[in-house]
Parts: C-alpha cells; sequence; structure tokens
C-alpha cells in the first residue's frame, strides 16, 4: 500500500530519492530567487498596508501561505532534478546465491515449504522477478549449503545440504566472478547458519570489493507450532557407575501448558523418562534428568521429545550428547589426624565401589602413621607425600581434623598445586583440626578451599545442625539421594542431625553453598557442603564430623544406603574429570563427513610438567574398524600441546587413541571419540533470521528483503549496485506530488479567508 502509494505521488522508486544529489537549473537559478525575494515583499507589502477587518495574525498566516506558493512556483520553475549512478543495462552481471540446504524444506509458508517459493520467483524463465532481473542484468546463478556451486538451471537444486555457511559460500561467489563488472549478489535464505567461522572477514572483503549483497529472507519470523530443545549438557565423561545428571533446555511456541514426555535413549534402551511442562511461547525452560552410566566406553546419549500433532519442524526435537564412560579405578588420598568413627564408615562406604580407591594414612599417634588400602609396602611409607610425583599420581585428596601445622609450608602449596595446576580434587571435612580450628587461614590451602576461614572462628563449640539442600543443591548430583528432586529433598528432611565444630558461615565469591545446616542455637546458617572451581580442578568442604550418624542412628533402618549413596557421589564428583599427564582432545566431538576435525594432545610428565619434545602418535579407528596412524607436531602455541587433523569419511564413531613417548619411554596414552553424522543444527532455531540477514545486507551496503518486497529488488539494484554506471537525471518539478502540494496550499489560503470571513 505505501509503496504504491509513494510510486503515485514521486513516480519514482524511494531509493531514487535516497541516492539522488539535488539540482537546479543554473542558468535560471539567479533571476528566480530574485524574482521570488521581489514577489515575496510584494506580498509582505500588500498584506502590511491592507484595510480591512483582517487581523494581525489573520494576515502573517496568508502572508505564509502567500509566500511558500510563490516558492514552490519559483522552485518548479528553475527546473529541480536528481541526478544519480545507475547501472547499464545487460553490462553488469548479477550472482543470485539460493540456499540448498535441508531447511529449506521448512513448511511454515502457509503449509508449503521454502523451496516453494524460490521456484516460484526464480524457477521459470517467465517468473516475473527472474524476467526483471534480466533485463538489467547478466544473471550467474549459484547454489549453496556447505559450499557455493554453479548452477545452470534451478531444478537442479535438491534442498539435501546438510550445513549453510553463508559466509564461505559468499566469499567463493566473489572470488569467482572477481574480474567481470559484478552488480552485487542476491542471497536468497532461511539465514540458518551454522558456521563455526565468523562471517566479519568475508562480509569486509565484499565491502572491500564494493560487493552489495541483498538478502531475501524466506520463511516466518516465528515459528507458530514448534517445540526444541535447544541444548543438552553433559559430562564430557565420568567414572561407570556415576549418576549422569543431564542438564536440557526446552523451548516452544504453540504448545505451552502441555505436558509431553522427554526421553534419553543409549544405543536405542530408554535410560531415563521424564514429563515437561512446556512453559509460555518463547520461555526456555530448564529440565534436569538422572540416570545411571552403567555402560563403559563411549555412550551417545541421544534426548528426544516426540513429535507433537501440528509441529512445523520435528528435526529439533533431539539432540545427542557423547559420553565417555570411564571403567577406571580413580586413586583417592585421605589424611587423618585422629582414630574416629568417620574414617571407619567413609571406608566402608567405597569399599565395593569398583571404581573408587581410597588409601588412608591415619595419624594414631604422634609421629605414628597407619597406612590402609596402599597398593605396595612402599607406598607412602614415608608418610605424606613430599613431592609432585608422589602426589600428584592420585587423583583426589581428602584431609580429615588434621592441622596445618602437621604439614611443611611446602607440603601446604603442594596441595594447592595439585588442585590448580594438576587439576585434581580437595576435599576438607569437618572436626577439631580442621578448618580455621586447624590453622588453616592464611596457608597456601586457604585460597583453594571454598569457604572463608574466619579469624574468630579458630575455637569452634558442638552444634548439632539440622541439614537441608539449598537451591542449587537441591539440583546437584552430590546431594540427591531420591530418584527424583522432589524425593530427593523430602528425604533431606527426615535424616539426623549432625554436629559441627568449625564455624562456617560464608562461602567465597564464585563457589556454590549445596548443603546448609540450622540450629536454633546458632544465628547464622552454617555452611555444610560448598565447592568450587580453583584452576584446573575443584576443591569441597565438608563441615560436619559425624556423618557415619546417617548409618548408625537408630532412627536409621540397618537396610539404609544413604551414607554410602552420600560419600560415593561425593567422592565421585571430586575425581570425574580429573585429567591425566597426557589427554585426547577435539575440538568437537561432532562432525560431518568430509569435514576436517582437529585432534590435539596436551601432554605433560608425571609431574604434570608440560612437555614439548615428545612424540605423540594418535591411531584413528573407523566404525568399519579401518584405521590410520597420525604424528602430531607440538603446535608451538602452548606448552605441551600438539595437534594434526584427520577427517572422517563415512558416518558412525571414530575412535582416536593417543601415545606420547620421550626418548623412547611412554609418558602417558588417552583415547576420545568423535562422532560423524549429517548436521541437524540449522533445524535449531529454524524461523527465518532476520538480524542476520540484515546484518548481511548493511554491512556489504545491501539491502534486506521479504518476500513481499521483491518487486523493488531489480530497480533497487539498478541504482545501489556496484559496476559499470552511468549518470542519470531524473525531473522533479512535474511530480504529482508537487501538483497537489500547490492545490493545498492554495485550498488552506481560501479556506483560512472563508472560515475568517475574509473572502
Amino acid at each position: 500500500m505505501f509503496d504504491s502509494l509513494f510510486a503515485f505521488l514521486f513516480r519514482y522508486p524511494a531509493v531514487v530519492f535516497e541516492r539522488g544529489r539535488l539540482a537546479l537549473d543554473s542558468g535560471r537559478a539567479g533571476w528566480l530567487a530574485a524574482a521570488l525575494l521581489a514577489a515575496a515583499a510584494l506580498a509582505t507589502w500588500s498584506y502590511l498596508r491592507a484595510k480591512g477587518k483582517a487581523r494581525p495574525a489573520d494576515r502573517l498566516v496568508l502572508l505564509a501561505l502567500r509566500t511558500a506558493m510563490l516558492a514552490l512556483l519559483v522552485l518548479c520553475l528553475a527546473r529541480p532534478r536528481l541526478v544519480l549512478s545507475s547501472l547499464v543495462p545487460q553490462q553488469n552481471f548479477l550472482a543470485v546465491l539460493i540456499d540448498d540446504s535441508r531447511s529449506m524444506r521448512v513448511a511454515d509458508q502457509d503449509g508449503r515449504p521454502r523451496a516453494e517459493f524460490v521456484a516460484r520467483a526464480l524457477g521459470a524463465d517467465t517468473a516475473a522477478l527472474r524476467v526483471a532481473l534480466a533485463q538489467r542484468f547478466r544473471l550467474r546463478f549459484f547454489r549453496f549449503s556447505s559450499a557455493a556451486e554453479r548452477v545452470d538451471d534451478i531444478g537442479q537444486l535438491g534442498y539435501a545440504g546438510t550445513s549453510t555457511r553463508i559466509g564461505a559460500a559468499l566469499d567463493q561467489v566473489r572470488q569467482e566472478l572477481a574480474g567481470v563488472p559484478l552488480a552485487g549478489v542476491v542471497l536468497v535464505s532461511d539465514g540458518a547458519d551454522d558456521a563455526r567461522e565468523s562471517l566479519a572477514a568475508p562480509l569486509l572483503s565484499l565491502r572491500a570489493a564494493r560487493v552489495p549483497v541483498f538478502t531475501v529472507g524466506v520463511g516466518q519470523r516465528a515459528l507458530r507450532r514448534d517445540i526444541e530443545i535447544q541444548r543438552v549438557d553433559a559430562p564430557v565423561s565420568v567414572l561407570r557407575g556415576t549418576a549422569l545428571v543431564v542438564d536440557v533446555v526446552v523451548a516452544q511456541t504453540g504448545f505451552a501448558g502441555r505436558r509431553v514426555p522427554l526421553y534419553v535413549e543409549d544405543g536405542g534402551r530408554i535410560v531415563a523418562e521424564q514429563d515437561v511442562d512446556l512453559p509460555p511461547d518463547g520461555e526456555p525452560t530448564p529440565v534436569r534428568v538422572r540416570f545411571p552410566a552403567d555402560s563403559a566406553g563411549p555412550r551417545r546419549y541421544r534426548v528426544r521429545i516426540p513429535a507433537q500433532p501440528g509441529e512445523v519442524v520435528s528435526q529439533n526435537n533431539e539432540q545427542t550428547a557423547l559420553v565417555r564412560v570411564s571403567d577406571r579405578r580413580a586413586r583417592i588420598l585421605y589424611m587423618e589426624g585422629e582414630p574416629r568413627f568417620e574414617v571407619k564408615f567413609l571406608r566402608r562406604a567405597v569399599a565395593d565401589d569398583p571404581n573408587l580407591r581410597l588409601v588412608v594414612l591415619l595419624r594414631t599417634a604422634p609421629r605414628k602413621l597407619l597406612r590402609l588400602d596402599v597398593d605396595s609396602a612402599d607406598e607412602l611409607v614415608a608418610g605424606f607425600p613430599t613431592t609432585r610425583q608422589e602426589l600428584f599420581r592420585y587423583d583426589a585428596i581428602v584431609l580429615g581434623s588434621i592441622e596445618a601445622s602437621f604439614f611443611t609450608h611446602e607440603q601446604l602449596q603442594l596441595m594447592a598445586d595439585f588442585v590448580a595446576e594438576r587439576g585434581g580434587g580437595l576435599l576438607m571435612l569437618g572436626g577439631r583440626r580442621s578448618f580455621a580450628a586447624g590453622g588453616y587461614a592464611g596457608t597456601p590451602l586457604a585460597d583453594a578451599l571454598p569457604v572463608e576461614l574466619a579469624p574468630g572462628a579458630a575455637e569452634g563449640r558442638f552444634t548439632p545442625v539440622k541439614i537441608e539442600p539449598t537451591r542449587a543443591g537441591r539440583a546437584h548430583a552430590v546431594t540427591q539421594l531420591a530418584p527424583t528432586e522432589d524425593s530427593s529433598v523430602a528425604r533431606w528432611k527426615t535424616l539426623p542431625a549432625l554436629s559441627v565444630v568449625n564455624r562456617v558461615t560464608r562461602v567465597k565469591p564464585g563457589a556454590s553453598a549445596l548443603l546448609l545446616g540450622r540450629s536454633d542455637s546458632l544465628a547464622d546458617d552454617e555452611v555444610v557442603l560448598a565447592a568450587q572451581r580453583y584452576g584446573r580442578g575443584r576443591a569441597l568442604a565438608f563441615t560436619p564430623q559425624d556423618s557415619w550418624i546417617w548409618r548408625m542412628d537408630a532412627a536409621m533402618p540397618v537396610d539404609d544406603a544413604t551414607h554410602r549413596t552420600f560419600w560415593r557421589q561425593l567422592l565421585r564428583s571430586l575425581v570425574d574429570g580429573v585429567p591425566t599427564p597426557v589427554q585426547a582432545v577435539v575440538a568437537a566431538d561432532r562432525a560431518e563427513p568430509g569435514q576436517p576435525v582437529t585432534v590435539q594432545a596436551e601432554v605433560a610428565d608425571s609431574a604434570f610438567l608440560a612437555v614439548d619434545d615428545a612424540q605423540v602418535t594418535a591411531r584413528v579407528r573407523g566404525p568399519a574398524g579401518a584405521g590410520q596412524e597420525l604424528s602430531l607436531p607440538w603446535t608451538v602455541q602452548r606448552d605441551g600441546s600438539y595437534g594434526t587433523p584427520f577427517t572422517p569419511g563415512a558416518a558412525g564413531l571414530y575412535e582416536v587413541a593417543l601415545d606420547a613417548r620421550r626418548g623412547g619411554r611412554l609418558l602417558g596414552t588417552d583415547t576420545t571419540y568423535v562422532a560423524a553424522a549429517p548436521s541437524t543444527m540449522e533445524y535449531f532455531g529454524a524461523a527465518m533470521r532476520e538480524p542476520l540477514l540484515r546484518r548481511i545486507a548493511d554491512e556489504t551496503g545491501g539491502r534486506f528483503y521479504t518476500p513481499a518486497e521483491l518487486h523493488r529488488l531489480p530497480e533497487d539494484i539498478r541504482y545501489v549496485g556496484s559496476g559499470t554506471s552511468r549518470i542519470e537525471e531524473k525531473e522533479l518539478w512535474d511530480l504529482p506530488a508537487v501538483f497537489l502540494l500547490l492545490l493545498l496550499l492554495a485550498g488552506a489560503e481560501w479556506g483560512w479567508r472563508r472560515a475568517r470571513g475574509l473572502a
């Protein structure tokens, strides 16, 4: 409607007025200006000298209207015109780049796929848009998904591409047509770009080459009915038997308030099921799913919501998480300063766990240590480790009721380095000689702990506390004592109280309090369990001194497993993800067949000091069993970092086994995995991405269009595009808008006179 009205009033398209420069007939401009001044002066003199009943305000209004009419007439006599450059017909090339990916099959155009618009607008030689473009430019058609390809017939498009890389496609077209006068690029797409590379460089190259991109957005700005699993967050690796916690984010439009099932599958077997109450339209909702990781090896957990009736896109109802489930036995060093029940029951809790090994160093008397569950007669024979090699062979450290002065300053620093540099876990337990009461304030280890050690808390007193999870703790894997979050919270309320002798009421910035203890005798809540990241590792604080009560209290059933469950989960969280001296890393654990993947290795010695002169080999075994051997050179960018690319062929799971040696001596091995499969990422956020398409147009000097605005495209390119051009002049004096303005001014003068009784 607006375009039609504009064309009626101003005869030329809006782009002419935007790009043109106003010019007047220089031969007439001088005397016309003088005539205008004389006419305005005469009109002013006549109105000021006129007698009658006109008031000064009436005279000023009439004078302004008469002067405006005279000025408009004088301007018309000066023959105003717009001067602008336009592209010479058939002297310039125009690239038409069409999205050939699967997202163009989405049927959100009144039930018709987006690809149908392409066929209707550009497919036939007689299509109106194609005819209008062909009259002005020499057309070159390209299709693209992961790369651009020249096509002679729109019918060659199959809309089967599994990825969309707009930046690479634009850059490829620019280079291919660099030797001809290129008016611009028409990009027809829904904007579903899933490239990892930034668009900044291709757009800068287009702008430098003066190649504008005219983007045509296909599809709805928002899907009417759709459910989408936006994100699935799962650990990279866990120990076998760990209660795996997967965070899922679900969004929807058109299904607000509906309850739908969410399934987690492992190899076609459903391992978890949970109902999800869908949020209001456009609002994401987090869902936390728990299930045991009971099968070792690479596990591809498929998280999905069944397609619902009326959904526009069903491919975004699922995502896959690749998790390495390790069957190794993690080694934990438990240093305890006094014989107490906590040692006995903690050992019992993990005794039959095949993936946890608790090595205990117990002080039974001054200068007398008892070693329990050591591997050999030489292990810890000299007491607590004093070297990096000896301490760093463990995955985690547990400190019981043992004062800081038992350790040397070097040992305290070594434990802090164990967390920050080695990436190990640290847990401090409550007791008479723990936390501030144990003199840890001001030591290197205090920096690693997640709680504040208050100076006035050195002398604590025995206080029973009732424990309950915080808001963050309710969803944490460590605190789950029952199958669901609600039943777990209810279980915490029934547990017997524990006692604390260390006053800990504050956690550090960045740390999380997971459990709190409350008592009528305490002004502030006691921090019972807190956790934080520290460097490469994590540190936890558990302040009660007698968790064994959860096993031996008279109110606890004989077969109750709460104590065992809690400690296994706590210790497993302490060692999950702890790095080994040699680590295999891939830039992405999912890739398309034929897409290069970079395999990296982080190599250190037994003291976890980076090694730059290692010989690193990767053996890649594909889904068919065939393998290849890769040599990983040092990347130079970072100490201990090695890397090389490899390209998966067929779809399937690829095993990458690393082997690092130094001078013929084995430093370590590690294994990682890459899943090769066609990507479905362009179905996520499947609505037309207008901001991205507008950005491409704006940064290259082009324009953005919807299908309803495409009639303006050929004329806009004529005046906005680059290439071989000529100068045009557009007369403005005889525009319908000018004539209508004259009538309006004359009518206004007559209407004012009539209204004021002056006519």
